[in-house]
């Protein structure tokens, strides 16, 4: 008859906990297997597998409650999430928090969830293995609700561009520019260069930056009277669909005369389709964009945008998710920042 010895880690409360060297040695098979089958990585035999996953709950082992139980336990390692790592908005984003957790110590894992629910399910599944620290959320296929209930509220987590309504609720740290604000002042800045027949090139209306921009666009039209609801289109964030989309307009209302667009990725794709259409920027069609990537700055002309402190929002995002990490006390936050209008030549006609 074999006997199993068992050997256990015992931290501070006394609890026992049982090691990955003791499921390898009840399922019969190496460390390293054992490893792959926790982490989805590599093949392992349906035989090898069943006998892990027996051996697994016969010894109620779980890497997250190892970690997490041992006292002081941190990996110094946070995770961000984005929707669109090919959108610059995101890549500047993905900088400053790195920039930002490396002088602070931490190292910072990048997921790119493709605006893809499953996909992002996946990830936060990931990241709780690896055992991160907290993560910075900078997406918004998923609801709040079904964040928590993933993590089971044991990870520190701030979200950028979440409903503020949300906070209360969730209890949740978030970070916020006023996109409601922006548009006002995008649209009010295409009425002040003269435009009469401004039309919007909205985004997804589950993106909530998305739905606020296309409400300040419409309260503010209606408020001068000039807002008229087939000018509205909806991009999906890529300059192809800003190119498509301008087409589109020019085709149905030749008589449009500004364009504001929701993001700076479709103001691009529209300057495209405007200049190829053969009208004169801003001449005969005024353009602004939202964002305030680098790229709208190296267009010919330059496009006007309402920009958001991007570095800041990431440095932002950081320094209050490691002050949650450190200190399990400190209170949620809210903070909300400002945009400013670039006024450039696709709107003023100035270098």
């Amino acid at each position: 008859m074999n006997v199993l010895t068992v050997t256990h880690h015992i931290h501070a409360g006394g609890i026992v906990i049982a090691t990955i060297r003791d499921v390898a040695k009840l399922a019969n098979v190496s460390v390293a297997t054992v490893s792959r089958y926790l982490n989805q990585n590599g093949y392992i035999s349906k035989d090898a597998e069943d006998r892990i996953k027996d051996a697994v709950g016969k010894l109620n082992y779980s890497p997250n409650t190892m970690a997490r139980g041992l006292a002081g336990y941190k990996t110094n390692t946070i995770a961000l999430i984005v929707s669109e790592i090919s959108n610059p908005f995101f890549s500047a984003l993905a900088k400053a928090v790195e920039d930002t957790a490396t002088k602070l110590g931490y190292t910072t894992l990048l997921a790119n969830s493709d605006r893809n629910s499953l996909k992002e399910i996946r990830y936060i599944e990931a990241l709780k293995k690896r055992h991160v620290d907290g993560i910075i959320f900078a997406t918004q296929m998923l609801a709040t609700n079904e964040i928590n209930e993933l993590l089971g509220a044991k990870i520190p987590i701030v979200s950028i561009d979440r409903a503020s309504s949300e906070q209360a609720v969730h209890n949740i740290s978030m970070l916020q520019v006023n996109h409601y604000k922006g548009a006002v002042m995008a649209v009010e800045h295409l009425l002040s260069v003269g435009c009469k027949n401004i039309a919007h090139i909205s985004g997804p209306g589950i993106v909530i930056p998305a739905k606020d921009r296309l409400q300040g666009y419409i309260d503010t039209l209606t408020r001068y009277g000039r807002f008229t609801p087939s000018y509205i289109v909806e991009g999906d964030f890529t300059m192809e669909s800003g190119f498509k989309l301008t087409q589109d307009l020019l085709a149905r209302h030749p008589e449009i005369d500004g364009i504001f667009a929701t993001i700076d990725l479709m103001a691009i794709g529209s300057l495209k389709a405007l200049l190829r259409s053969g009208r004169k920027v801003p001449e005969d069609v005024a353009l602004i964009g939202f964002d305030g990537i680098e790229m709208t700055g190296l267009t010919e002309p330059e496009i006007s945008t309402i920009a958001q402190p991007i570095y800041e929002m990431g440095e932002q995002a950081v320094y209050q998710l490691i002050h949650q990490i450190e200190d399990k006390s400190s209170p949620i936050q809210l903070k909300q920042l400002d945009v400013k209008l670039l006024a450039r030549s696709s709107t003023t006609g100035l270098p």
